[in-house]
């Protein structure tokens, strides 16, 4: 099941529409109403990027693209050194498990190290549970000191600090717990590195494209799509933001052309243009998908959500992110 996507219980568990993801958050805030009004979050996309950072980020009119900027998850995964697919399966996980739990009821950054930690096993790139905490004790001081991942009751919550690493595993298990043990996730990263040849694809546009699907887990994709949609996504970004690098705009129009992908037909791949040319590159993509079954309406989605990513983000700030996480952890008490 591990090698088969379609058999996976990600497809069949994990694999949301976007009405019934959103009916899924209504229903977590209902149940606790009043304190979803007590304590208000910012924007979930800028909750996203301060949890887990951004892979590339480009933004309009820019003539370059901005560097990697890690935030709190990226930083944890950087001082232990962990690969990109582990970081990748703790992102998701800290996704589905916000499904099941209401942030509010959590100490998210006990559950950032955790997710991490067990992802970090299940990508057989184990740490030691010693080393996680000392590490997460030391990006997040005065915060990351607190209580089991769920609900607790208030007059045992000072008997829980996290440098008791067994606080940790009982955070693991109930993190495995509200996932049903379903920990296997499949990745886009693989399909990207299938098609590289394929599509001809230079070493420039398969990094372009691994960056923008490393920010895709900034999104609610990994819930929405198959991993081979998102690659497919990433590689129609990374070669129509290329030629100008102001194409976030651009790119939006040519991402409305692909509902039309099924009406082009081979001889558009067949033009003037120099081989390998960017334009020649977006034209064989065209006609690959529309020669292929890959759900084209599916690209276009993904390719806009990625698009209002990079928009939404230009009103993100840190310092909002970190006071209203501060405030509702304070508040209830779990900073002591």
């Amino acid at each position: 099941m591990a090698a088969n996507y379609w058999a996976s219980t990600q497809r069949r568990h994990w694999q949301f529409s976007r009405e019934a993801l959103l009916d899924i958050r209504q229903r977590l805030e209902d149940e606790d109403r009043n304190l979803v009004q007590q304590y208000p979050l910012p924007d979930r996309r800028h909750l996203s990027f301060f949890f887990n950072g951004r892979g590339c980020l480009p933004r309009p009119a820019k003539s370059v693209m901005l560097t990697v900027k890690y935030e709190e998850l990226a930083k944890l995964g950087k001082r232990i050194v962990v690969r990109q697919q582990a970081l990748a399966t703790a992102q998701v996980y800290v996704r589905r498990f916000y499904s099941k739990v209401e942030i509010r009821h959590t100490n998210p950054y006990l559950m950032l190290a955790t997710a991490l930690y067990l992802a970090c096993k299940m990508e057989e790139c184990p740490q030691h549970i010693r080393v996680v905490v000392t590490e997460a004790r030391n990006i997040w001081p005065g915060l990351y000191a607190i209580f089991p991942l769920l609900l607790i009751t208030p007059n045992i919550l000072s008997d829980y600090i996290i440098s008791d690493v067994s606080k940790l595993g009982e955070c693991e298990f109930s993190l495995i717990s509200e996932m049903n043990s379903q920990l296997i996730v499949h990745h886009p990263y693989r399909t990207l590195q299938e098609l590289q040849g394929t599509l001809s694809m230079a070493q420039e546009d398969v990094s372009l494209a691994w960056s923008i699907l490393n920010d895709h887990y900034l999104t609610d994709l990994p819930l929405l799509f198959p991993p081979h949609v998102i690659a497919v996504t990433a590689i129609f970004l990374a070669l129509t933001l290329k030629p100008t690098q102001a194409g976030l705009q651009a790119a939006a129009s040519t991402a409305a052309a692909l509902a039309n992908a099924s009406q082009v037909p081979k001889e558009t791949s067949s033009t003037g243009a120099m081989p390998n040319s960017p334009q020649v590159k977006v034209q064989n993509l065209v006609s690959w998908l529309a020669e292929g079954e890959v759900d084209i309406k599916a690209v276009v989605d993904c390719s806009q959500e990625i698009i209002s990513l990079y928009d939404v983000l230009e009103q993100y700030s840190e310092k909002t992110c970190k006071e209203q996480i501060a405030r509702f952890v304070k508040a209830r008490g779990l900073d002591k």
